[in-house]
């Protein structure tokens, strides 16, 4: 009955950076950091995990003589965090999809029992 949640996305880290990177579109590793209060390895292995996935583009380099960390979200990422989201909506409004709301999906179920 239910599309299966993207795994990649659902995770508490990843859902704030791909939220934040949908609505800002690109930061910088130390004001992700900032938001989502993570330290920077957990941040940089979930950051690393969606590169690997192609949701974001990562493009290292130095700012004032310091590492510097751009990312950005990909087009893969904007349909992947799009389609997660719809997916997401569907198991809160089940009926959706087909055009019922829940209290039409109710009376349904009460007139098979």
């Amino acid at each position: 009955m239910f599309d299966d949640l993207d795994p990649l996305i659902h995770s508490q880290l990843r859902l704030t950076i791909m939220s934040y990177l949908i609505s800002k579109r690109e930061t910088d590793f130390k004001e992700l950091k900032e938001i989502s209060k993570a330290t920077s390895g957990n941040l940089s292995v979930q950051l690393k995990k969606l590169e690997e996935a192609q949701y974001l583009e990562l493009q290292k380099g130095f700012k004032d003589n310091y590492p510097h960390t751009q990312i950005r979200i990909s087009k893969v990422g904007i349909d992947a965090f799009e389609k997660y989201v719809h997916t997401l909506k569907l198991y809160i409004q089940p009926g959706e999809e087909t055009g019922e709301t829940s209290s039409q999906e109710a009376d349904k179920v009460k007139k098979n029992a």
